[in-house]
């Protein structure tokens, strides 16, 4: 049976945008935590000059996989089970043109959040691009209303989520030679985060 996300389904358009401009020159994406596979399908119709790596947690692949038989186009490759804390993650090194991962750095664990940075770095190409789409916190700057209720409620529910500091994030990703390229506003309080080894 395949899942749904309103979430996905609402923000899918203005990262398409964003993905358009952004991977204009890339060929194979690894998109980390496709939950329901609306982003997959969707960004795989619209730029179909991508080949697109759907991934999925092995106990959350099933609605993934359904999805992707159903409605997915010839450029949207079948799902494979990965959790970030996998070692080393089923990719060739330096294979990836591109890291694309949208509302899942607020639902891991940190230690799973620096897991994602190690894998990324690992499979990401020497010229690649890693984009991270999601709510995040940045030092010195109050969050609005709706990203403190909701990193309060993350937390309520399980201690190890919660929306992510951008300088700490940030500072994984230089530890794997990326650099910041773009810190993009969002609809509903989002950023899109993109960072280059080019």
């Amino acid at each position: 049976m395949m899942g749904f996300s309103a979430a996905s389904e609402r923000n899918k358009q203005p990262i398409r945008e964003q993905l358009a401009k952004l991977l204009v020159d890339c060929g194979t994406v690894l998109e980390i935590g496709s939950g329901a596979g609306q982003h997959a399908v969707h960004f795989g119709a619209q730029l179909p000059h991508l080949r697109w790596q759907p991934t999925e947690r092995p106990d959350h692949i099933a609605a993934l996989q359904a999805r992707i038989a159903a409605e997915g186009p010839s450029n949207v490759l079948a799902p494979v089970a990965l959790d970030v804390r996998d070692e080393p993650w089923p990719f060739a090194a330096a294979s990836i043109d591109a890291v694309y991962s949208a509302n899942t750095l607020h639902i891991m664990s940190w230690a799973c959040v620096e897991a994602f940075f190690r894998g990324v770095g690992a499979v990401t190409a020497p010229d690649g691009r890693v984009c991270v789409y999601g709510p995040f916190l940045y030092r010195n700057i109050r969050p609005v209303a709706s990203n403190q209720v909701f990193d309060q409620s993350l937390r309520a529910r399980d201690p190890d989520s919660g929306l992510r500091e951008f300088e700490a994030v940030d500072a994984l990703a230089r530890a794997q030679g990326l650099r910041l390229a773009h810190d993009l506003p969002m609809p509903a309080n989002n950023r899109l985060l993109v960072w280059d080894r080019r």
